[in-house]
C-alpha cells in the first residue's frame, strides 16, 4: 500500500472464501488518484488468490456507498499514471479486471453511487440497492464532461439503449426501486433487509465450487462483456472534456455552490448540475 495515505478502501475476510471490500473515505467517499493504488491492491489480490471466490463492496459512511472523481486533485495526478496490464488507464483496466476475475463480485448499494460509484457497480457481477437509501447516477453530463469509467460501454447491454442514454443525457439521480425496474441493479430492498439477503448469497456461493464458479462466469462474460476497444474511448474522452471551458465554467460553478463538502450539492447532485445551463438566464 502506498505509505503516507490513509486506507480509504477495507478489506476484510469473513472467510477465506469470502471478502468484503468497504469504502470508508468519509465524509463522501470521493474518488481520486490516491484511491487508486489501494483499489488495486485488491483487484491484485481478487485475482491471484488461490481461495476467494465471493467479494462484496460495500460503504462506512453513512448516505454514500461511493461518489465522483476529485477534481481537487492536480489533473497530472491523473495523467502521469501507467496504463494498468490490460493496457488501459489505471481506472478502466481495474474496473476491467474486476469483470474479468474469476471471482465473483458483489455491489451492496446503501447511499450514493454516483459517477466512480455507478461505474464500479457496473464493472460489478451483481448489484443490489436499498430501497429508500440507494441513488444512482452518471451525472457528469450535466457539468459538461464525459462519464470515464465505462458506463458508454456497459449501460446499455444491462438496461437497453434508450434507458442508458435517459441515465447518462439525462444525468439525474436514479433511486432504487427505478434501478430495479430498468436493470441497472438486480433487485433493491428494503433497506433493513439489504445486508441479510446479500450476506446469505455471498455466503452461499462461497461454499460451491471455485472452478464450476469461475468457469461458468468466463462463459458469461464471452456473452456480456464489453471488449476494451469500447472502454478505452471513455477515459480519454473524460480528460480532454475536464480540459474544455463550458465543463471548467461549470464545474467552478458547483464549487462556488459548495460541491465537494457534506451539504445540498452533494447530496441533490442531480438537481444541481440540472440547473447549471440556467444560471445565466434565471440567476440561480
Amino acid at each position: 500500500m502506498t505509505t503516507g495515505i490513509p486506507k480509504r478502501i477495507l478489506l476484510t475476510s469473513r472467510s477465506p472464501e469470502y471478502w468484503r471490500v468497504t469504502f470508508a473515505h468519509p465524509p463522501l467517499n470521493i474518488f481520486g488518484p490516491e484511491s487508486i493504488p489501494q483499489l488495486n491492491e485488491i483487484v491484485t489480490a481478487i485475482e491471484t488468490d488461490a481461495h476467494v471466490k465471493v467479494v462484496v463492496f460495500d460503504s462506512s459512511v453513512d448516505g454514500f456507498f461511493l461518489t465522483h472523481y476529485d477534481f481537487l486533485a492536480r489533473p497530472e495526478d491523473t495523467t502521469r499514471l501507467s496504463p494498468g496490464p490490460t493496457g488501459l488507464q489505471q481506472l478502466p483496466d481495474m474496473l476491467v479486471r474486476l469483470s474479468r476475475s474469476p471471482v465473483v463480485s458483489i455491489a451492496s448499494i446503501r447511499g450514493r453511487a454516483t459517477g466512480v460509484g455507478s461505474e464500479l457497480a457496473l464493472a460489478s457481477d451483481m448489484r443490489f440497492a436499498s430501497r429508500e437509501k440507494a441513488i444512482l447516477s452518471q451525472w457528469e453530463v450535466g457539468a459538461g464532461l464525459v462519464p470515464g469509467g465505462g458506463p458508454m460501454a456497459r449501460l446499455p447491454r444491462l438496461i437497453g439503449r434508450g434507458r442508458a442514454l435517459e441515465v447518462l443525457l439525462g444525468a439525474d439521480v436514479i433511486g432504487g426501486d427505478l434501478a430495479e425496474r430498468y436493470g441497472y441493479v438486480n433487485r433493491s430492498f428494503p433497506d433493513a433487509e439489504l445486508d441479510g439477503f446479500v450476506d446469505a448469497l455471498a455466503t452461499r456461493i462461497a461454499s460451491f465450487d471455485k472452478q464450476a464458479i469461475a468457469e461458468t462466469k468466463r462463459m458469461v462474460n464471452l456473452n456480456s462483456l464489453p471488449s476494451d476497444a469500447e472502454i478505452a474511448p471513455e477515459w480519454d474522452a473524460f480528460l480532454a472534456a475536464l480540459a474544455r471551458p463550458a465543463a471548467q465554467e461549470r464545474i467552478r460553478t458547483l464549487f462556488e455552490r459548495g460541491f465537494h463538502k457534506p451539504g445540498d450539492v452533494e447530496t441533490r447532485l442531480g438537481y444541481h448540475v440540472g440547473r447549471l445551463g440556467f444560471a445565466d438566464q434565471v440567476g440561480s
